[in-house]
Order: structure tokens, then sequence, then C-alpha cells
């Protein structure tokens, strides 16, 4: 269990650090003086302006901010007139830098953890040091604010009131077919991150296995260049195929089972089924197809048994 302090309030002899200070809107601002411990803060996904006074407050007084790259933080920093010292923390340097930042927040320092965009812990590697400092005691504290995948779910126009939050997909097409079979059974609104070289070939994916669900593609968030594109998968995979911008940042949110427009054909059952078969079992694969599809189970079951048949595949 994390043991905890109340705040502002120090053991003898612990070095802290002092209250920082931030411009805002061309004024000088001082803060408070932050209590030891790690503070994870979210910072903004795009508009630099998306960030909390707290937020502020707790990067202008942290003793140290370690952060994915410390160019981009500099940025931020910059904006708000912050100087403090930087610290790469990323996926690369995650195994070298965690000691360093424990040894800090032992030294009775308050850390500061900040993601390139965002709220940190999603698709980074910062929930291990988060476990690490509760481990040894460390006081853990959460400066919410931006998250990319909440901003493009209340902007797809699809149910808000269950969700599941996939990540970024398997880059290769194997690993990746077998990955959206695997989701087609959620029974919840998805939400993805995708890069925009491999946006056109993960849509094509989508739309093959999980068929004609309403989805959006929402890409450069709160930025300059926001663009939502709202169609069912098919029509999305097809613009992108033709030539739609692929430039940016890219969030994928996609409709549950239940919200699809209609019952999809047996063409692309079969479609649904060839991509599902390719890395799970009959079983699996029907039962997959069958959540995404909105057919009767018997139906798909006597489809995949066709097409096993078809390869001579005898796979159960």
């Amino acid at each position: 269990m994390s043991k905890s302090r109340p705040s502002g309030e120090r053991a003898s002899g612990e070095p802290h650090a002092a209250g920082g200070r931030y411009a805002l809107f061309g004024e000088d601002r001082a803060c408070p003086t932050l209590a030891p411990g790690l503070y994870i803060a979210a910072t903004p996904i795009g508009h630099l302006s998306d960030i909390s006074l707290r937020a502020l407050e707790t990067l202008a007084a942290a003793d140290l901010i370690a952060c994915e790259d410390t160019r981009v933080t500099s940025k931020l920093l910059g904006r708000y007139a912050i100087v403090r010292p930087l610290l790469p923390y990323h996926e690369h340097n995650a195994a070298v830098m965690r000691p360093r930042l424990l040894a800090e927040l032992q030294a009775g320092r308050a850390v500061a953890l900040v993601s390139d965009a965002g709220t940190p812990l999603i698709s980074d590697p910062g929930y291990r040091l988060v476990r690490e400092a509760q481990a040894a005691g460390h006081t853990v504290t959460a400066i919410p604010g931006a998250s990319a995948a909440l901003a493009a779910l209340v902007l797809a126009g699809l149910p808000t009131d269950r969700f599941f939050f996939e990540g970024f997909l398997p880059p290769r097409e194997a690993a990746r077919r077998a990955r959206i079979a695997e989701l087609a059974a959620i029974p919840a609104t998805l939400i993805l991150f995708e890069t925009g070289p491999r946006l056109p070939a993960a849509l094509a994916d989508l739309a093959t296995g999980l068929g004609a669900r309403e989805a959006a593609v929402c890409r450069e968030l709160t930025k300059l260049h926001e663009e939502v594109r709202r169609d069912t998968l098919p029509a999305l995979a097809d613009d992108y195929a033709q030539g739609a911008e692929t430039r940016g940042e890219f969030v994928i949110v996609i409709a549950p089972p239940q919200e699809q427009p209609g019952r999809v054909g047996e063409e692309q059952i079969d479609d649904m089924l060839r991509s599902a078969l390719a890395s799970a079992s009959l079983k699996d694969a029907v039962e997959a197809v069958t959540a995404a599809s909105g057919q009767p189970r018997r139906l798909v079951y006597q489809r995949a048994l066709a097409l096993a048949k078809e390869r001579g595949d005898g796979r159960d």
C-alpha cells in the first residue's frame, strides 16, 4: 500500500521543489510548493491552450519533468514561460531511466510525468513507473486533462455508454486481422489509434472483419486541420483507398455490433470468415463473425463449414 502524507507535509530534511512560476495571458504567476511524489500530468493533444491551471502549477513547481520528447515538452513549457529540468522517459529508454526517476522520488523530490500529447500511461510505458513508485511507498497524483480517445468518442456521434479502448492494432496484416476478429464480439464502441501510413490498410481490414458498422475517423483533433469523417467502415475504407488525407494523428471510433445499420450479406459473411479463419479456429471464427454480422449463428456456421471444406481445412 502506498504511504501518503497530508498535502504540503514533509519529513525533516527532505529536499523538495520551491514554488515555481509561469506566465498566463502576459501575467507572471507564482504557484504553490509541491509535496514530494510522482505527478501524472495531462498535456494538450494539439491546441496548447488545452491545459489546466493545475497542470501548469504542477509543471512549474516540479523538481523534474519526465517526458517522451524534450523538444515537444519544451515547446509547451516555453508557451507558459516555465523553466524546469527535463529528462527523457519513453519506451526505448524506460528500463534505464525508471530507476533514476525512482531514485529522485526516494530523495524526496517532486517529479512530473508527461507524454507528448494527452494523458500519460495511455499507449506508453508510464504505468510501470506508477506501479513501482506506489510499491516503493511514494505518493502518486493524477492531474487530469486532455485525452485524444475521449475527444474522438464525443465527436463520433456513436454510443458512449460503453466503450473499449484498443490502442494501436498490430502493424502486420495477419496479426491485425486476427486481433480484429477478436474485437468483433466486444459489445461496445471501439476506440483505436492509428498512424497515417497504416490507416488505409487498417480500415480495409476493419471493414472486412467487422462488416458495415458505422464509424468515424478523427484526424488532427484540436488542431488547425481537425477533421472527422463519419460513414460505414466499407465507405471509409474506400475513401482512404482513393487518397483521402493521411497526414496527421488519427483516432478511429467504431459502433458496437448492435448499432450496425443492417445485417450484412452472404458475400460479406464469407469475407469476414476468411479473415477470421486465417488465424482462429473454426469455432472462434464463427463466434466472432456472428457477433459482428448480426446473422444467425447457424447460418454463419454453415458458411464456415463450406469455406473450410473448400480449403480442405479440418479445424474445429
